[in-house]
């Protein structure tokens, strides 16, 4: 049997993925002069406060089968498992992902650094949701999905907004 994982364990990682985005969107606007670039990542930022919220209330309305445990897991192996992933493809939870700007970035690359981070943040769930089943949760998964297509859908706008 392959490894498999209840929604409140990747809603959990959503959370985190969420804290860390909204680190790298308040570093960014702390490195720009422009007040209207300022804002917009500001913003950005909020939104992921606001994503992260979502999240939480998502893992607070799980029903008690979709919190159950899989399979005798003493070691807590699986969540580990998962962190592992999103370790070496998104937001890193270990790593401030706002170490990566220089403060020498220019709207155009935060906005499209952050776009490529969404879209890893996409395939992570995409894959996961594979490994959850139905009665664990699956579509709340999906859900995740949804939000985070229509952040790169907002940034997309915005850069577009940027070059005209």
């Amino acid at each position: 049997m392959g490894i498999t994982f209840n929604a409140e364990e990747i809603l959990g990682i959503a959370e985190q993925i969420e804290r860390n985005g909204a680190s790298f969107y308040r570093k960014a606007a702390g490195n720009t002069e422009n007040q209207e670039h300022r804002k917009l990542l500001s913003d950005l930022a909020d939104m992921e406060v606001g994503h992260e919220k979502t999240f939480s209330q998502m893992k607070a309305s799980l029903t008690p089968a979709e919190r159950e445990s899989k399979d005798c897991d003493p070691e807590n192996q699986a969540a580990a498992y998962l962190r592992a992933i999103a370790d070496g493809n998104v937001f890193d939870y270990r790593k401030d992902p706002s170490e990566m700007l220089t403060g020498d970035e220019t709207i155009s690359d935060v906005l499209s650094t952050a776009i490529g981070l969404e879209k890893d943040s996409v395939v992570f769930y995409m894959g996961i949701k594979e490994m959850v089943p139905e009665r664990l949760g699956k579509e709340r998964i999906a859900d995740i999905v949804r939000e985070e297509m229509n952040h790169i859908t907002i940034l997309s706008r915005q850069l577009a907004a940027l070059k005209t």
